[in-house]
C-alpha cells in the first residue's frame, strides 16, 4: 500500500476512538466507574460514599448523620449516571490527582470546620484520577456543582431522610 493511503486508514480508525455518545460525553465515560466520597465537618453534615457504574448499578454507604447507614445498593438509569458524571466532568483532574486543600496554591486563607469531597474516576483500561476538595477553597461555582452533583442520583433518601435538600 502506498503511505499516503496507510496514513488515511490510520486517521479513520483513530477518528473512531474518540467517538461521543447520546449524551456528547466521551466513550471513556461509559467505561468507567465513579467514586464519591463525603467527609466530615464540625457538624452535622451528611458523611456517606457513593459508587456508580455506567451501567447505573451503584452502592451507598452510610456513615454518619445519613438516613441511613451501612451499605445499600441501588439502581439509577444510565442517563442519570451520565447526569452525575457531566456534573462532575468539568473539575476532572487532568493529572493522575488534584489535592485543594487549605494551604495548597488557591486556597491560602480557608474557613475553618467546611467538609470536603473525596471524587476518584476508575477507568475500565486501569487509569484513574483523583480529586479531593475542600469546600472552603475554589469557586463557588465549582463548590455547588460538586455538592449538587448527587442531585442526579436516586439516592436522596439514602441521605436526607425526607428533609428538604441541602
Amino acid at each position: 500500500m502506498h503511505r499516503t493511503t496507510i496514513a488515511a486508514l490510520a486517521a479513520m480508525v483513530l477518528t473512531g476512538c474518540a467517538t461521543t455518545t447520546d449524551a456528547g460525553l466521551p466513550v471513556a465515560i461509559e467505561r468507567e466507574t465513579i467514586r464519591y466520597e463525603t467527609a466530615p465537618c464540625y457538624g452535622t453534615c451528611p458523611v456517606y460514599a457513593v459508587t456508580i457504574a455506567p451501567d447505573g448499578s451503584g452502592t451507598f454507604e452510610g456513615m454518619r448523620f445519613t438516613a441511613v447507614t451501612g451499605v445499600r445498593q441501588f439502581r439509577a438509569t444510565p442517563a442519570a449516571y451520565r447526569a452525575f458524571a457531566a456534573a462532575l466532568a468539568p473539575y476532572r483532574p487532568k493529572a493522575a490527582e488534584t489535592l485543594l486543600q487549605p494551604g495548597s496554591p488557591g486556597c491560602a486563607n480557608a474557613p475553618t470546620d467546611m467538609p470536603s469531597v473525596d471524587i476518584v474516576w476508575s477507568e475500565a483500561s486501569g487509569g484513574r484520577q483523583h480529586l479531593n476538595a475542600y469546600y472552603g477553597c475554589g469557586p463557588q461555582a465549582m463548590r455547588a456543582a460538586l455538592r449538587a452533583a448527587p442531585d442526579a442520583l436516586p439516592i436522596a433518601a439514602f441521605i436526607r431522610d425526607g428533609q428538604t435538600p441541602k
